[in-house]
């Protein structure tokens, strides 16, 4: 009997499972993985992908219902919060056995200026008092947080061109698509007189090398904290959810 796994997707780590998995348990996972829909360009992965939401908590139970799911790895970005948090509730109403895939923070290298605060608005009040020109670095629905911001100039980085000019008084737009090289980093640092790095806590390596680069340019590196993860078993690598499926389909 082929079992079905849903892997909640969205960083690079749930592209990565959805290969190993189809690779090591063809015959007997198949693998749906789902995307937010929200980028342009999607990578290639094995098995059916599907986009967008599900209708809230009621609509993941019926999905979970309607395709037979037996498992559920969620593998989204550490601060997306409202898709894991109806995972955790869809979930545990339909008795479907659920994994957390969270990626590790990043660790603050000794002597760096490292800065962490529990939310962008509060990054965005503490700024005129940090830095002249900073590298933003949080993604499309984090800037407007900073659109109050004054007396601070932003380099902006998005991985695709926005479709309107962003809510930002002074501003130049870069695009770029991970993993960046640490020179490449360290480049955009000091040709732009960048005096500090803001970031969500995301960690993993598609996103180290600017934390790398910052540090040794020596500005602030301004972290935003994660939100705390669901309650349920988590793991920090594709490795260790291929271990607990294994485990899972033995049982």
């Amino acid at each position: 009997m082929v079992s079905k796994l849903l892997i909640l997707g969205g960083v690079a780590e749930a592209a990565d499972l959805a290969r190993k998995a189809s690779v090591a348990l063809k015959g007997k996972v198949e693998v749906i993985t789902s995307l937010a829909g929200r980028l342009k360009h999607r990578p290639d992965i094995p098995g059916r992908v599907r986009f967008g939401g599900f209708g809230g908590v009621e609509g993941l139970i019926d999905y979970l219902k309607d395709e037979a799911v037996d498992f559920v790895i969620d593998a989204t970005h550490p601060f997306a919060e409202t898709i894991s948090g109806h995972a955790y509730v869809a979930c545990l109403s339909s008795g479907v056995p659920r994994l957390s895939l969270i990626r590790p923070p990043w660790q603050a290298p000794p002597h760096a200026k490292w800065i962490e605060m529990d939310s962008l608005e509060e990054v965005a009040s503490a700024l005129p008092r940090i830095s002249r020109r900073a590298f933003l670095t949080v993604g499309k629905g984090g800037i407007e947080a900073f659109s109050t911001v004054k007396g601070v100039w932003f380099l902006v980085r998005l991985i695709e061109e926005p479709d309107a000019p962003l809510p930002l008084a002074d501003y130049q737009l870069v695009t770029g698509r991970p993993p960046h090289t640490v020179e490449s980093e360290r480049a955009l640092i000091d040709d732009y007189g960048i005096d500090a790095l803001i970031a969500k806590q995301s960690g993993g390596h598609m996103g180290e090398a600017k934390i790398i680069a910052a540090c040794e340019a020596g500005i602030a590196v301004v972290a935003v904290s994660r939100p705390p993860p669901e309650p349920g078993e988590s793991v920090e690598t594709a490795e260790e959810a291929m271990a607990w499926l294994k485990e899972r389909l033995r049982q």
